[in-house]
């Protein structure tokens, strides 16, 4: 037995194939709630407000048994014939109800342990190491406990098991940098970048995979897209990271940035000649222009840093 709320809420019997989904948001708002609470009992009171909020039925506590009820006939009990035990999944406690799981697990537990599992091998093994995250992230459906609705418990477990597949993809795209893999990945850190414009672990990773690849101007202009980005939704400049990064890709100063991409059909690529032609030319011509960009923009920055400290000082002193 798998209960999954990585997506929507469903219930697999692995013994026979079959998926179980409950009917109606307030179903599954109940099963989502209890299955994040799983070994520990949810008070009543808790269910109505995950089910009903500030407009809770005159009858709340009648109501919240019957979907009680629909959900226990939902659960699957043993097979005829198997000869297995009677499991109780939802038992009634004096304050509330609780999911008992017994053998079975749940894809965000599985998900939990495969991403500690990647990360524990990226110092040792990072091609394994991003093997492991990809399987961790294939559980994945979906948003999390979708169409649960916005009761406390789901929504901030929700908010949380995001926050923790976002961790697990920085993971997975630093683990296929550490094994030379930048190429395969800038495609998927485009679309990261898309997604999650405010992040800024996602631009720096696209940075450095595209410099992997020997196409710094891109990833220059990845910085200046993320710095706009920021500057006009939330007002500040990118991090010590990022700008980091920025100069690490415009000086070639970072060893962990500059690492070749070796192909494992051609071997390492041969250093360019000292003019292989126009387009060689151009390529200079770009980066001397991208590089006089990002440096007015250091500048810029500085100056508006020794703006702000004076303000703040001269707001202190007439205080």
């Amino acid at each position: 037995m798998k209960f999954r709320i990585l997506g929507s809420v469903q219930v697999l019997d692995e013994r026979t194939g079959i998926l179980m989904v409950p009917a109606g948001a307030k179903q599954r708002a109940l099963l989502g709630a209890l299955v994040v609470k799983a070994g520990h009992v949810v008070s009543a009171d808790l269910l109505v407000d995950e089910l009903w909020g500030e407009h809770p039925p005159a009858n709340a506590a009648n109501a919240l048994q019957a979907h009680v009820a629909r959900l226990r006939r939902l659960l699957p009990v043993p097979l005829p014939g198997s000869g297995e035990p009677h499991h109780e999944w939802l038992a009634t406690r004096p304050l509330g109800y609780v999911l008992r799981l017994g053998d079975a697990d749940t894809d965000a537990r599985h998900f939990h342990r495969l991403a500690a599992e990647g990360r524990d091998l990226a110092r040792t093994d990072p091609g394994r190491s991003a093997e492991v995250l990809r399987r961790a992230l294939a559980l994945w459906r979906g948003p999390a406990l979708e169409g649960s609705g916005r009761g406390a418990i789901c929504s901030v477990e929700a908010s949380l098991l995001e926050e923790s597949r976002i961790v697990a993809l920085e993971s997975l795209y630093d683990a296929c940098l550490q094994a030379g893999r930048a190429g395969e990945i800038t495609g998927e850190l485009e679309k990261l970048t898309a997604s999650h414009p405010l992040r800024e672990r996602f631009y720096e990773l696209l940075m450095t995979a595209l410099y992997q690849c020997g196409r710094q101007a891109e990833a220059l202009r990845v910085y200046d897209r993320a710095r706009r980005r920021l500057v006009h939704d939330l007002g500040v400049e990118p991090g010590p990271v990022l700008r980091g990064r920025m100069e690490a890709v415009l000086y070639h100063q970072d060893p962990a940035a500059a690492r070749p991409v070796v192909s494992p059909a051609t071997g390492p690529a041969p250093a360019p000649a000292a003019d292989d032609g126009p387009s060689v030319r151009l390529l200079h011509t770009e980066l001397a222009s991208l590089r006089r960009h990002v440096e007015r923009l250091t500048r810029e920055q500085q100056d508006l840093v020794c703006r702000l400290e004076a303000l703040t000082a001269a707001h202190a002193a007439g205080s």
